[in-house]
C-alpha cells in the first residue's frame, strides 16, 4: 500500500510539472495576463534592483529641497515630500513591502485556510460544524476591522501585517477547498482507499488535497492582490508597517495630510496601488479560464 501511495504521490507533482507549458501557453493567450504579467515583472523588477536604480538613500532627507514638484530637480523624478525625501526611492522601497506582504499572507492564508478545509471535509460530523462555524463568525467581522484589532494587540510590522492579512484570507480558503474536497470525498477511488484502511493523513494529502487543490492556485493569485491592498489601508491609518519603512500606504497617508500643498504625493503611490492590485487580478482570471475545463477552449 505504501509503494502505491507514493506512486499516486509523484504523479500529482509530475502532473503539475507536465501541465505548467500548458497553463503557461494559455497564459500567454489570455491578453489581461499578458498585461498584468508585465505590469507584475516591472514591480518586482523595480522591487528587486531599487538600491540600483535609485540615486538617494531611503531614509535620506534634504529640508531645503521639500514639496518640490515632479522634475523640478533632475534628480528628483518624482518630487519631495514635507521632509525632502525622494518620492521615486520611497516608491521603489515600497514596492518591496508591498510584494513582501501580498506573498506572505497568501502562504499564511494557505497554511490556515487549506489544512482546516481538508479536516471539516475528511471527518464531517461535528468537526465540520465547528470548523465552519469558526470561519463563519470570522467572516461576520469586517476584514479591516480584524486586522486592525489584531495589529493593536501585536503591534505594526511587515510579519504581524501578514499574519493579520493573511488570518483575514484562510477563511476564503478553508471554505473553497471543503466545497471542492466533498465532491471528491464522494467519488469511488477515495471510498476505495478508505475500504482499503488508508490511513487518514493519507487520505487528506494523497487522494484529497491534490484533487481539490486547483480552485486554490487561482484564489491564492487574487489574494495577493487583495493583501497589498489591505496592507495600504492598515498602513494608510498608521497601524501597518511602522515608518520611517516606506510603504505605499504611509506615502499616502502623508499625502493625505499635505493634499493642499503638494497634491502631487498622491498620484504614484496611488497609481501603483491600483496597477499592482489590477495586475494579480488580471492573472487570477488567467489562470481561472486556463484551468477551469469548462472555459479552457474560449481562450
Amino acid at each position: 500500500m505504501t509503494a502505491n501511495n507514493k506512486k499516486v504521490n509523484t504523479g500529482f507533482f509530475t502532473n503539475i510539472y507536465n501541465s505548467l507549458p500548458e497553463t503557461i501557453q494559455g497564459l500567454l493567450r489570455h491578453k489581461l495576463s499578458v498585461i498584468g504579467g508585465i505590469i507584475i515583472f516591472v514591480f518586482t523588477f523595480i522591487a528587486v534592483f531599487a538600491p540600483f536604480i535609485t540615486w538617494h538613500e531611503v531614509t535620506k532627507y534634504v529640508v531645503a529641497d521639500k514639496f518640490l514638484s515632479p522634475l523640478e530637480k533632475p534628480t528628483y523624478i518624482l518630487g519631495t515630500d514635507y521632509l525632502g525625501r525622494d518620492v521615486w526611492v520611497r516608491l521603489a522601497y515600497g514596492a518591496r513591502i508591498s510584494m513582501i506582504v501580498g506573498l506572505f499572507s497568501v502562504v499564511i492564508a494557505f497554511v490556515i485556510g487549506v489544512p482546516l478545509g481538508l479536516i471539516a471535509a475528511h471527518f464531517g460530523g461535528w468537526t465540520d460544524h465547528a470548523i465552519m462555524r469558526f470561519v463563519d463568525a470570522k467572516m461576520a467581522i469586517p476584514g479591516l476591522l480584524l486586522s486592525m484589532l489584531f495589529l493593536l494587540v501585536l503591534g505594526g510590522g511587515i510579519f504581524t501585517v501578514s499574519l493579520a492579512l493573511g488570518f483575514n484570507l484562510s477563511s476564503a480558503q478553508t471554505r473553497l477547498i471543503r466545497s471542492q474536497a466533498l465532491s471528491v470525498k464522494g467519488r469511488e477511488y477515495y471510498d476505495a482507499a478508505k475500504a482499503m484502511g488508508v490511513s487518514n493523513i493519507r487520505l487528506i494529502m494523497i487522494h484529497m488535497m491534490p484533487n481539490s487543490i486547483q480552485p486554490i492556485i487561482v484564489q491564492a493569485s487574487l489574494g495577493v492582490g487583495f493583501a497589498i491592498l489591505g496592507e495600504a489601508s492598515l498602513s494608510f491609518l498608521g497601524l501597518g508597517v511602522v515608518p520611517p519603512t516606506p510603504t505605499w500606504g504611509n506615502m499616502l497617508s502623508l499625502a493625505f495630510q499635505n493634499m493642499r500643498t503638494a497634491p502631487y504625493l498622491t498620484f504614484a503611490p496611488g497609481i501603483a496601488i491600483v496597477l499592482l492590485v489590477m495586475a494579480f487580478s488580471f492573472i487570477g482570471d488567467g489562470l481561472r479560464d486556463v484551468l477551469d475545463p469548462r472555459l479552457r477552449g474560449k481562450i
